[in-house]
């Protein structure tokens, strides 16, 4: 995944219930429900929610003035107040968190563990490949470290940090899954398929072709109960529902434009995906596992590319920021596809913001 652009800090501020003031209709029960102006300087990726620890972690990379080197901020899940930073995370893309051990990781290079409660650096590890996405793995106590070149994936104790092995799965692996008995997904966006891995022999064991039904995918959500798999992909804007067993497709159902995350929540039945392209948020209800339907396009903020899930509350975070307009016909053109790129335009200094989307 590709980081956004750059701005500078500013202090905190909650704003209304709903970005542009609008009440959705009874039918649509989504709503932006907290809008946090946090501000601060430095690209930014996944956004990462620690349920049980009750800390949402937000990557920050790069960036001009005090705010300049990259870092994690830390902020209180339920308040969005700042509750702290873990530094020298060099080139941070994300996080993710062991809670039976307690120990955080940055995907960076060197990744940096970490203590979630004192967010005090525990100790660096050199990987190869370039970190970008990251997730934990429960069955084995792993964490898992993606990056776009060989090794695409770097496996790491989530007790002690040490490097347990390497996975090449021979394409740019975007995000991953478990389903928590032994069984990883993770969605390769230059290949139009989603990996399967042993999580005990970290071998692969298969590849899911998506049939033309959509290619790139950038996101994917798991209903583990029911092995259903939600890849949700760029071209064209759809997720491509099949099973988890077989790989066998389901159905497809449109999405918003400019995808770059999702997930699934057992506890509503739904998968979600962000798209910062036209700045929606688009909810997928599972009726059943054959039966699907898009239930919601929540409107977000253009950029809002990312998203994470407190299951404890059931509310979708999401991150971005307020952008000046393109300075080049080529930069708009960037834009208007939703891809993530560099030519989005110019961030407004202190406009960084946390979004939660509930009912």
């Amino acid at each position: 995944m590709r980081l956004s652009l750059s701005f500078a800090f500013a202090g905190i501020t909650l704003l209304g219930t709903n970005l542009l003031g609008q009440t959705p209709p009874s039918d649509h029960p989504y709503k932006i429900v907290t809008t946090a102006k946090v501000g601060g300087e430095g690209r930014f990726d996944y956004v990462f929610a620690d349920s049980d620890g009750r800390k949402l972690y937000v990557p920050r990379a790069g960036g001009r003035g005090a705010d300049a080197k990259s870092r994690v901020t830390v902020f209180d899940l339920d308040t969005l107040k700042p509750l702290g930073e873990i530094a020298d995370t060099n080139g941070v893309h994300g996080v993710a968190v062991d809670p039976k051990s307690g120990h955080g990781f940055s995907s960076s290079n060197p990744v940096v563990m970490f203590d979630t409660k004192t967010l005090a650096t525990i100790k660096t590890i050199p990987t190869e490949g370039n970190p970008d996405g990251i997730f934990f793995e429960p069955a084995t106590e792993r964490i898992y470290v993606l990056s776009h070149r060989a090794p695409n994936v770097t496996v790491l104790d989530g007790k002690d940090g040490s490097i347990v092995g390497t996975i090449d799965l021979g394409g740019a692996p975007e995000q991953g899954q478990s389903d928590g008995n032994g069984h990883v997904y993770i969605d390769l966006e230059d290949q139009d398929k989603v990996a399967v891995i042993d999580a005990n022999t970290m071998k692969t064991t298969g590849a899911y072709e998506l049939g033309g039904k959509g290619a790139g995918p950038a996101g994917l959500g798991l209903d583990a109960k029911n092995h259903i798999l939600f890849v949700f992909c760029h071209d064209p804007s759809t997720c491509v529902i099949m099973s988890a067993d077989d790989g066998k497709i389901i159905t497809a159902l449109p999405i918003g434009n400019g995808v770059d995350g999702g997930g699934f929540n057992p506890n509503t039945m739904e998968a979600f995906s962000s798209q910062g392209g036209d700045a929606t948020l688009t909810i997928i209800k599972e009726n059943s596992p054959t039966s699907f339907e898009v239930e919601q396009n929540v409107q977000t903020m253009r950029g809002a590319k990312t998203c994470t899930l407190d299951s404890q509350t059931n509310k979708i975070f999401l991150i971005t920021a307020e952008y000046a307009p393109p300075a080049t016909q080529a930069a708009a053109t960037q834009q208007a596809t939703g891809r993530p790129g560099r030519n989005r335009g110019v961030m407004i200094p202190g406009s960084f913001t946390i979004l939660a989307v509930g009912k």
